[in-house]
């Protein structure tokens, strides 16, 4: 239908990043997704990359096409995911009702308690990158600039940093208590996950995402203070 496509994929398809964290067709053959939910998206992005190599004349392909690979994205009207929702969301309810927060413990000599790391992007910022593709899908050439494409902030942080600055937006002590993983996930739990933006950054892409610090504020005394549902 001669129609751009821009679809979530996820970093989930990196597995525990053992071929790194850089959005390349090359390595999809090669990751090895943890959970169900990786491995489809991850078969995904192949059957697609599939379709576009047999496609030589570009004519049942979209005339642009991204797969944005999602790290963890956090912010306004998660209240509907349940148990998916994201830490912030938790740890905000539970310092409501306990005044802590829980994390996981460490099960690695080489982290620290809740040092754990993970690129977290604020949704705000993945609403902006896909507004930006949406403006300029026909500024792309038929397959031109179409692929796979890391969405994180390309700077990991500690869970330890979510947990502060959510009792910073709050003005209250900082109280944390760090439990086991539970043994069903702690072997394929990822102790660290960072996007290399280089590829979205080199078509165009130029805003700068947003620290968690000022995200966190934005959310918790914006939305989850007044439990603002928008």
């Amino acid at each position: 239908k001669n129609i751009p496509l821009v679809y979530a994929t996820s970093a989930a398809t990196y597995g525990s990043g053992e071929f790194g964290y850089k959005d390349s067709h090359d390595i999809l053959d090669k990751l090895q997704p943890l959970n169900p939910y990786g491995i489809s998206k991850n078969e995904f992005d192949k059957w697609a990359l599939a379709m576009v190599r047999v496609d030589t004349n570009h004519n049942s392909a979209p005339p642009f096409w991204a797969g944005l690979k999602f790290f963890n994205v956090y912010g306004p009207n998660e209240y509907h995911k349940g148990r998916m929702a994201s830490v912030i969301f938790h740890s905000f309810n539970q310092i409501k009702l306990t005044g802590k927060v829980k994390l996981f413990k460490s099960h690695r000599p080489d982290f620290k308690d809740g040092e754990q790391l993970r690129d977290f992007i604020y949704v705000e910022d993945v609403a902006n990158v896909c507004y930006w593709f949406m403006n300029r899908v026909d500024t792309f050439l038929k397959g031109v600039n179409s692929g796979l494409y890391n969405l994180g902030t390309g700077k990991a942080r500690t869970w330890n940093d979510l947990a502060k600055a959510i009792f910073a937006a709050l003005q209250l002590p900082e109280k944390i208590e760090y439990v086991p993983i539970p043994e069903d996930i702690r072997e394929k739990y990822q102790y660290f996950t960072e996007a290399n933006m280089q590829k979205l950054i080199g078509i165009g892409y130029n805003k700068p995402f947003t620290s968690i610090e000022t995200a966190v504020a934005d959310y918790v005394k914006n939305y989850l203070v007044p439990q603002k549902f928008e």
